[in-house]
């Protein structure tokens, strides 16, 4: 048995340092309860800006939207450098393998990033593939070189960043992968995502431990105003964290409406059993009518020779 956690938090927002000082004290605490995994919402360092528009509508930018972007870029965090250092510290303190919601910065574009952490450093990363609606005006695409699976103390894990969950063929390419701790960083807290992760357990065979950003009203500057009835119940993302096991059954949670910690003790053996009658992209797959092609090769718009 390995005891798991996913944190319900709420970022310093607009304060990247402070952030990650509360990510490196959550880290601590998982660890002191014994855990060996832990899983933060997406976006979590760097921000999700719910309700932001950037000043855009078709065929015009804003001076402010720029602005609003810029400083929204500030609050990125780059892989290849210093930047994640507390949470490589104290992965290595409290020895606990860490799956991060980050904003990356490469170069002068940002993506959607879950980095996979240990005392070693960056071990793994994932970006989000495929920016939900809006999220294509400030985050870049993701590629095939990041689908990465990689073992942990839990077993190996793998991470689907929110709406990437309802991609079927990217939900089986990381099952062929031998996923057995799936992690869904999100900032999606409706009531039909439990549906989506109860039925990512039962299609996957596996353990989903889903992490969603805790953000009240009040997080936020006084007067701060939200479009579309954003924060009307006093919440801007309001939780909805979960755990499942391969055959559906709830683990932890849901929680919303509060900061919190879920834990759960698994055990992979329960993974085997519930392949006794299904797997996706094994024996229930049936390669003779259908296959996946996946290309995993680095798209770079300059490469040179």
């Amino acid at each position: 048995m390995t005891t798991v956690a996913v944190v319900q938090a709420t970022p310093v927002l607009g304060n990247t340092p402070a952030t990650l000082d509360k990510v490196a004290s959550l880290i601590r605490e998982t660890g002191a309860r014994g855990a060996k995994l832990a899983v933060f919402p997406e976006a979590f360092v760097g921000g999700y800006p719910k309700g932001s528009t950037f000043g855009a509508v078709v065929g015009t930018r804003s001076e402010e939207g720029r602005d609003e972007y810029a400083e929204y870029m500030a609050g990125a965090v780059r892989i290849d450098g210093p930047d994640l250092d507390p949470v490589i510290e104290a992965a290595e303190d409290a020895d606990v393998f860490v799956v991060l919601g980050i904003i990356e910065r490469l170069g002068n574009t940002l993506y959607c990033t879950a980095v996979m952490i240990t005392g070693e450093g960056v071990v793994g990363k994932h970006r989000k593939l495929m920016p939900t609606a809006s999220e294509r005006l400030i985050w870049g695409y993701g590629d095939g070189s990041t689908l990465d699976v990689v073992d942990s103390p839990a077993g190996r894990v793998a991470a689907a960043i929110c709406w990437e969950n309802y991609m079927p063929l990217f939900r089986a390419a990381m099952y062929s992968q031998g996923v057995e701790v799936y992690c869904a960083p999100t900032v999606d807290d409706r009531d039909a995502w439990q549906s989506t992760m109860q039925h990512v357990s039962l299609e996957g065979r596996t353990f989903v431990l889903a992490a969603c950003q805790f953000v009240p009203v009040d997080a936020y500057p006084e007067g701060t105003t939200f479009p579309n009835n954003i924060g009307e119940n006093g919440y801007v993302i309001r939780g909805g964290s979960v755990i499942f096991d391969p055959l559906g059954n709830t683990l932890a949670g849901p929680v919303y409406g509060e900061e919190t910690i879920l834990y759960a003790d698994i055990d992979l053996v329960a993974k085997d059993r519930a392949h006794f009658d299904f797997d996706a992209t094994g024996h229930y797959g049936r390669p003779d009518v259908f296959q996946l092609h996946v290309d995993t090769t680095p798209k770079n718009s300059v490469t040179f020779d």
